[in-house]
């Protein structure tokens, strides 16, 4: 597998995507296609792990035949088939009957088989509900096959399916069985129907270059990030996860052994269906991942309404990107919610606060949380700038960090990180105005590979920089004492401490005054002269 192919696959299937949909809505296109990538990619990995498993046992078939190898031993060994299937699930944790297997349901698609439509149902039937242990169960839930933006009749919506599975089929057999070139042409799409949703794209992808910058900054050491990269991460969480990207991200960064455990927590049910897709496709054991679908807000997760501050389960990293100022209706009760009853409730118009005392609140005291939020958050006044004096006063605040505008699919306003610890070694605040960071796109800006190491050294290393940019623009840094950001009111907006803005050059006004008087002698002279020549010529004096 080679980056180059990578990238191809991805725009490959994204052609095919755009190909495909016709007149239906990218929103809607984009459950099946990626749900087609995931079964693709089940029936790949399980194929291949039941080679291995029957060994010289594995059926060798004509090149010429499309059957699937797995179906024929399924016909030749009835009575050992419920064995078989107990050890898939031990070593491969599920199991697809051959009938639902991608290779057979292309083969339908190829011939339009007209019983297609009722195959594919039965299929995703089959994996939510045997497949996996329960916690898979509806997995597919909303995709509707039987939707009429497929086809006004079951013959349409048919026929749609197998052009659909037909054409995807073809183009995948352009690049070699590789589950995790599959996997990143799958988070390539995500991007891809993310830029083409406008704001709705905020609710389930975060761009890669910003969840760079993020999972750079949470795998450092906590204490001293100049100490270099942690050696593992034991659990990390994500309280508004959306596709999982951000998490995957932190996985990538950590490498395969490098994280324990991934957490995430997702409100919107399709959203929450595509994180657990998205890992699953990342080569990820739903041992090694939980996803729950709930509201963060009303801390609806179980596992995280332990009040004994004894047994409550903390997080190594927290990373966010949620909602910017979502508007929320707090009830009385959690006024007194252990989340937020030494804080204050954020209030109705803007849940940023509130969204960030939740992930902060599960934050281990050696872990370290980096959250996206709006710059109002820096110096909204109220009972926001209460929580963060208290923030900042308890010494949680490590650094601010101001981003380019227009990096986002869902807005153009610049935006800020905030990146707190339960136990920091400084005594300051580092502030990173990385505002003028960034290279123009035609839609969208977007950070380099060099831009985000910038941002996160200058974080590790906690360095004061003021340097100047090829576009003329500066770049700034600098540690602000608390005793500066008290005399401001606690107010963070960043260019109260690092302004981007280049001085004017100092301008000495004695010496202009000099040089404007040695200007008018010599105009004066000059005109003497010449109106002497005038003279001599008879002609009239200039005034």
């Amino acid at each position: 597998m080679t980056e180059h192919d990578q990238i191809r696959l991805g725009k490959t299937l994204w052609a095919i995507a755009d190909q495909l949909r016709g007149a239906m809505n990218a929103d809607d296109f984009r459950d099946y296609m990626l749900s087609f990538l995931f079964l693709r990619y089940l029936s790949d990995n399980y194929e291949e792990a039941a080679k291995r498993e029957l060994g010289a046992d594995w059926p060798e078939l004509p090149e010429d035949s499309r059957r699937s190898p797995l179906a024929v031993w399924y016909a030749q060994n009835p009575d050992d088939i419920d064995m078989f299937e107990d050890v898939m699930r031990r070593k491969v944790h599920y199991v697809i009957k051959p009938e639902y297997l991608w290779s057979s349901i292309a083969e339908m698609a190829r011939t339009q088989d007209p019983e297609l439509l009722h195959t594919l149902q039965k299929g995703f039937r089959f994996i939510e509900n045997e497949s996996f242990s329960s916690s898979f169960q509806g997995l597919f839930s909303e995709i509707n096959l039987d939707s009429e933006k497929l086809g006004r009749t079951y013959k349409q919506r048919n026929d749609r399916l197998c052009d659909i599975i037909k054409t995807i089929d073809k183009g995948l057999a352009e690049f070699p069985q590789d589950r995790d070139l599959l996997g990143d042409a799958y988070e390539y799409l995500i991007g891809q129907f993310a830029a083409g949703s406008g704001k709705k794209a905020g609710e389930f992808y975060t761009p890669q270059q910003i969840s760079s910058i993020l999972s750079g900054i949470v795998s450092l050491d906590a204490q001293d990030p100049a100490n270099g990269k942690r050696e593992k991460l034991g659990k990390v969480y994500d309280f508004a996860c959306g596709s999982g990207s951000l998490l995957l991200n932190v996985w990538r960064r950590m490498g395969r052994d490098g994280v324990g455990k991934l957490y995430g927590q997702e409100k919107n049910i399709t959203t929450y269906n595509l994180a657990r897709m998205n890992m699953l496709l990342h080569g990820l054991k739903d041992t090694e991942f939980e996803i729950f679908h709930g509201d963060s807000l009303l801390n609806e997760w179980p596992l995280l309404r332990e009040e004994n501050p004894a047994k409550k389960i903390e997080f190594d990293a927290v990373v966010a990107n949620p909602p910017f100022s979502y508007r929320w209706n707090p009830s009385e009760e959690l006024a007194e919610d252990f989340r937020f009853k030494d804080y204050g409730l954020a209030p109705k118009s803007a849940a940023d606060f509130a969204f960030l005392l939740h992930g902060f609140h599960f934050l281990h005291k050696e872990g370290t949380m980096a959250i996206i939020l709006p710059h109002g958050v820096l110096f909204r006044g109220n009972v926001e700038a209460k929580i963060r004096k208290k923030l900042l006063l308890d010494g949680h605040i490590d650094t601010v960090i101001g981003l380019a505008p227009n990096l986002f699919y869902s807005t153009g306003i610049p935006v800020c990180i905030l990146v707190l610890k339960k136990c920091k070694k400084f005594d300051d605040v580092l502030f990173i105005n990385a505002a003028e960071l960034y290279e123009k796109g035609k839609r969208q800006n977007r950070l380099l590979p060099e831009h985000i190491s910038k941002i996160v050294e200058t974080y590790q290393f906690r360095r004061e920089v003021k340097e100047e940019l090829p576009n003329g623009s500066l770049f700034v840094s600098r540690r602000v004492s608390m005793e500066e950001i008290e005399e401001n009111d606690f107010n963070l907006n960043i260019t109260r401490y690092v302004s981007t803005v280049k001085p004017e050059p100092e301008v000495d006004l004695q010496q202009v005054h000099t040089e404007l008087v040695d200007l008018t002698n010599k105009g004066k002279e000059a005109l003497a002269r010449h109106n002497a020549f005038l003279r001599e010529l008879g002609l009239p004096e200039l005034p």
